[in-house]
């Protein structure tokens, strides 16, 4: 390794496995000879043989990478655990540092020799790391039938992970505890989850999931969960119009949703479900719906919705700028939607729902001077009339949908 050159990286990241240094391949082994240091954690520094001469320096505590930009143009080797660009510190650095600049060597992940062993194609497979993410994200991939690789955060993650499937109706659910993997103590431990108790294992361990919903429902992977998905006191996007708003606000990988006057957090929540980069935020000033948007996020699979407590617009100051913004509640309130379309990006989504006459008129002047599109829906159901049934209409609904323009042309208006 030379350095000072553009074309030849001075970080290398190599990911190495539990065999340790006897596993790794000649280039990795070569990059780690002609290292001047290597950092890691502790544990996969002392895999390496004495003949490694680099300077080892452990992670520091808590956790951080920025360090290593004041070792540019020194040969650096990065230790990490197999695929290092699959939940690891591969992609933290990739951030950080330019690709020119870093090399990655993987090994094979636990997720690959974990299908291996089970004898399932991998692609058809759902991943999900517990390492510093809340268990409460398991809940988004509870489906009859699915099947799931769970990277677990030490060795409570198998019982913790019986305990939520117990709590969901899936106690029939089949586990497969992988310990070590890759290594001369690998071991695996089979059972289900409605037998697996508190045992602990191996804080290194991976866990394969095959979903059996013994008494719980599957949520579907559309929009339009049932209402009863959700906790609240009436104040509720019902089902159908959420799967309707839902389609107007267009949700995309990645994309960040202001969710305002935000009930009991349907439409946030099943905005970060649609991907699982989806991001969301949730205003409501009532300390009772705050309470339901915090249980409902966690119950629903989506622990990373973030909840703001006050009310627009004074609460929308300082959030980040936003994809698209939802108003279910408050259209009528001064300065709500002047506040939410100043702060929205160009080329963003604005969708607004109004149920009384007057949300209605503001909505109508608002579409007279910024455009968009009015929709109304009007849904009745079949309920019971004596001893005969009967259409039952809901509330109308009116909904404006507008794009704000990108900043060229709002220049040119």
């Amino acid at each position: 390794m030379t350095t000072g050159d553009a074309t030849t990286p001075w970080l290398t990241v190599i990911g190495i496995g539990e065999d340790g240094f006897a596993g790794l391949g000649r280039n990795a082994r070569r990059a780690l000879l002609d290292a001047a240091i290597v950092t890691g954690a502790p544990r996969h520094l002392s895999m390496l043989p004495t003949r490694i001469r680099a300077r080892r320096e452990p992670w520091p505590r808590p956790f951080d990478v920025d360090h290593l930009q004041a070792w540019r143009g020194t040969p650096v080797c990065v230790l990490a655990s197999a695929d290092p660009m699959l939940f690891g510190v591969g992609a933290t650095l990739a951030r950080r540092i330019p690709p020119n600049e870093m090399h990655v060597i993987s090994a094979p992940s636990s997720l690959s020799m974990a299908a291996a062993r089970l004898g399932w194609p991998l692609q058809e497979v759902q991943t999900i790391s517990l390492v510093g993410r809340p268990l409460a994200a398991l809940n988004l991939h509870l489906r009859d039938s699915a099947r799931l690789l769970v990277l677990s955060s030490d060795g409570a993650s198998p019982a913790e992970v019986a305990a939520v499937l117990r709590a969901n109706g899936f106690g029939a659910t089949r586990m497969s505890v992988f310990e070590s993997l890759g290594g001369p103590r690998e071991h695996r431990i089979d059972g289900d989850a409605d037998n697996w108790g508190s045992r602990q294992v191996e804080a290194l361990n991976i866990i394969a999931l095959s979903c059996c919903a013994s008494s719980g429902q599957s949520l579907p992977l559309t929009v339009g969960l049932p209402d009863e998905a959700f906790l609240n006191d009436g104040q509720l996007t019902k089902r159908d119009v959420r799967s309707i708003t839902l389609s107007r606000l267009a949700p995309f990988p990645g994309a960040l949703l202001w969710d305002v006057g935000a009930g009991c957090g349907s439409i946030g929540i099943e905005w970060m479900r649609s991907h699982p980069t989806c991001r969301a935020i949730a205003i409501e000033s009532s300390p009772a719906r705050q309470a339901f948007i915090a249980h409902n996020r966690d119950a629903l699979g989506v622990p990373g919705l973030e909840l703001v407590a006050g009310r627009a617009p004074d609460a929308l100051q300082g959030l980040a700028v936003p994809d698209a913004i939802f108003i279910g509640g408050g259209v009528t309130i001064p300065g709500v939607l002047d506040a939410c379309w100043s702060q929205l990006r160009a080329g963003g989504r604005l969708v607004a729902n109004a149920v009384t006459l007057q949300g209605e008129t503001t909505l109508m002047a608002w579409r007279e001077r910024h455009g968009g599109t009015l929709t109304r829906l009007a849904l009745s159901e079949v309920q019971p009339l004596g001893g005969f049934d009967t259409w039952r209409p809901a509330l109308p609904i009116t909904l404006l949908e507008v794009m704000k323009p990108e900043a060229a042309f709002a220049v040119e208006a």
